[in-house]
């Protein structure tokens, strides 16, 4: 087993911001994850699990042992009629799958394109994007226990799957590891194109009757469009959640103002998208020393190069502020702050 010690976590994490782990390891099979848990040398310290590193924010050196997963793998397990279940491990990079799957003839993943990370973040936070989450296409999932190493399996009901919710963010935080994702994908396109700008972007492109690889492309070409490379500008896509309110707290905020975008959520909530919010405060394309907010995405916070995990911290406090000052509304950190 290799450990390195002080390892630089800069090239680790989408922001690029500096720190360093006190003890970092790079795994790529499940024993020897589970040998690391079970190591006495590690059996009480603090234990950060990396992916892509691209949904969290370092702000400070790590006291413990950060576990790189690179666990690979990418297999269909079953079939059942037009329907199959897809098995992807951790460490897979998420977009990465879904352009094997799209090869492959399994369908369901298309409007998830592009998205930053690896598979075995993807439930955590129940990923989602132009009017598909995790959950519609989700099966199961295999998660170590930190404690003891045991592998346990969840259901889509285990998991409580929520707007970027599942229970890995609450009662089981910190508990286990997950070390794969099997996903229910279709045989038969089922497109789901209503949303956002995808149907303006296919005609843009000339596309009068799109497969789903072409809405894998014009989802690719939004994103493109609109989000930052953190190869090039650090950032991790969307800061804060887009909060949702009760009918009540809508009828309120529309009266006040009309002209906001807004969304329906089940039969009793609205959401409201949080780059409105924030650039109607004047935020959006706002330097403040090396951080800021996207010039064309407000709701991307940016390390301009030298930033430090406490300065990006501050901006967010001091958007979620003037937000909650001038709508009464509160916005919630979609990223992982550590």
């Amino acid at each position: 087993m290799s450990i390195k010690e002080n390892h630089d976590l800069s090239q680790l994490n989408t922001f690029g911001l500096s720190a360093t782990a006190r003890y970092f390891a790079e795994v790529t099979n499940l024993e020897t994850l589970i040998s690391f848990l079970l190591d006495e040398r590690f059996t009480h310290a603090p234990k950060l699990i990396l992916g892509g590193g691209s949904n969290m924010l370092l702000t400070k050196d790590f006291d413990g042992l950060v576990i790189k997963m690179s666990i690979k793998g990418i297999e269909m397990v079953a079939q059942d009629g037009d329907e199959v279940l897809v098995k992807a491990m951790a460490g897979e990079v998420w977009h990465e799958l879904v352009v094997s799957s799209l090869e492959n003839g399994w369908y369901g993943l298309e409007n998830l394109s592009l998205i930053p990370g690896q598979v075995g973040a993807a439930p955590m936070q129940n990923i989602g994007a132009y009017g598909v989450e995790l959950a519609q296409v989700f099966e199961s999932l295999e998660a170590i226990k930190i404690s003891d190493g045991s592998v346990h399996r969840f259901t889509k009901e285990e998991c409580k799957f929520g707007y970027r919710e599942s229970i890995f963010k609450h009662s089981h935080k910190g508990q286990f590891i997950i070390v794969s994702v099997t996903l229910r994908l279709s045989l038969i396109p089922h497109l789901h194109i209503s949303y956002g700008a995808i149907q303006d972007t296919l005609k843009g492109m000339n596309i009068e009757a799109p497969e789903p690889r072409d809405v894998s492309k014009a989802v690719i070409n939004i994103r493109q469009s609109k989000l930052p490379d953190p190869k090039v500008l650090g950032n991790a896509g969307s800061f804060f959640k887009n909060p949702e309110v009760s009918m009540e707290e809508f009828q309120s905020f529309i009266e006040a103002h009309p002209q906001a975008p807004h969304y329906k959520v089940g039969e009793h909530h609205m959401k409201i998208p949080a780059g409105w919010l924030i650039e109607q405060c004047g935020w959006k394309g706002k330097v403040v020393g090396q951080t800021g907010s996207h010039k064309d995405q407000a709701l991307v916070l940016v390390n301009y190069g030298k930033a430090s995990g406490a300065e990006i911290v501050q901006l967010a406090r001091d958007i979620q502020a003037s937000v909650k000052e001038r709508f009464n509304i509160s916005l919630e950190a979609e990223v992982n702050i550590i």
